[in-house]
């Protein structure tokens, strides 16, 4: 299903909810992406991984939504190899690749106790465990990278 109207905007009805609470440009990014693949691929769940791919090039996520990242690159060692069959953990929408400092700042944003002891592994974790709650207490719809199952 495209995700973007005749005119090219987003459609925010077929966006997942943590897209539907980010900004605009996340949005953009998003549905261009997936129509984009879903044309040249024509498989839905094809199109939902290249779109996320996109996404978490410019993008990382905090809590139920996507804010735009420091650095534009990839997030985790899954998006450094990319391709239909990557190699590597994700992380889930979280910047893995973000400094250790930028990590524990998103921490104590999201309120994570015990951040100032955790190493950059176990910040990365306890933020992508805090996104999931956040997310399914928005009541997002689950999808394959918000789910896990791509781990």
């Amino acid at each position: 299903m495209p995700k973007t109207d005749k005119r090219g905007e987003p459609k925010s009805s077929e966006l997942p909810g943590t897209l539907r609470r980010s900004d605009k440009h996340a949005q953009e990014i998003f549905a261009e992406a997936h129509d984009s693949a879903l044309e040249q691929y024509g498989s839905e769940q094809r199109a939902h991984r290249v779109a996320y791919a996109a996404l978490k090039h410019s993008y990382e996520k905090v809590g139920d939504h996507w804010e735009a990242k420091q650095h534009r690159g990839p997030s985790d060692e899954r998006a450094e190899h990319g391709g239909p069959n990557p190699r590597g953990e994700t992380a889930e929408g979280v910047d893995a690749n973000a400094s250790k400092q930028h990590l524990r700042e998103i921490a104590t944003r999201l309120e994570i106790s015990g951040r100032s002891k955790m190493t950059k592994d176990q910040l990365v974790d306890a933020i992508r465990k805090y996104n999931e709650r956040a997310r399914r207490r928005a009541g997002g719809r689950t999808t394959p990278e918000a789910s896990g199952s791509q781990r």
